[in-house]
């Protein structure tokens, strides 16, 4: 059983479609992105998508102009077909982070995972907050920077170069799979304190 999970955060019509920028982001992405998620499944890793409901009640749930999106049930909910396979894990979280009052932990820890590869949008914020939130959780942390997406190019950059000296390895999908094509599994990365 494979001990590396790829989690993805909000690849959801409700997210995507907010503004031109997103759309255009995720489209850029996609091809890269879907590609990585069919070649860690061809080599057996567990694929889970945490997906974003906004609860009701939730007083800082982000609205669009008094809408609330991705609430439970809804169409705009789901997770975008391009990227979900029938074998894959749907996991719901409230919050940013994938780790924040869910059993996320618990259900990696079931599975055996030690290694997770945080992708999707946006990379500053449920990107970031899930990639540390793995971290203090003792997990080797990956980020491939093509499959990582924010509105704006420059909140990815600055979400990246956090990530590298903070919590995770940064590297393109392409290296990843490569290393784990040459070795079977992805090293720690060890984090020098100034």
């Amino acid at each position: 059983m494979s001990k590396i999970a790829v989690l993805t955060n909000d690849l959801q019509a409700d997210l995507i479609n907010k503004n031109q920028e997103r759309i255009d982001a995720v489209d850029a992405a996609t091809p890269a992105f879907s590609g990585f998620l069919k070649a860690m499944r061809e080599r057996g890793h567990h694929v889970v998508h945490l997906q974003l409901i906004n609860l009701a009640d939730d007083p800082i749930a982000e609205r669009y102009d008094g809408w609330l999106p991705v609430q439970k049930g809804t169409e705009g909910a789901a997770i975008v077909p391009a990227f979900l396979d029938e074998g894959d894990i749907v996991l719901e979280k409230n919050k940013d982070s994938g780790f924040y009052e869910t059993d996320l932990h618990e259900r990696l820890q079931a599975l055996g995972v030690d290694t997770v590869i945080i992708t999707g949008m946006q990379s500053q914020i449920c990107v970031q907050t899930t990639a540390a939130d793995a971290f203090f959780r003792g997990y080797k942390v990956w980020v491939p920077s093509d499959c990582v997406v924010s509105a704006r190019e420059q909140d990815k950059i600055r979400a990246l170069e956090w990530m590298d000296g903070y919590c995770a390895t940064i590297a393109t999908s392409e290296e990843i799979v490569g290393l784990l094509d040459a070795g079977g599994e992805l090293p720690r990365k060890e984090f020098l304190v100034p």
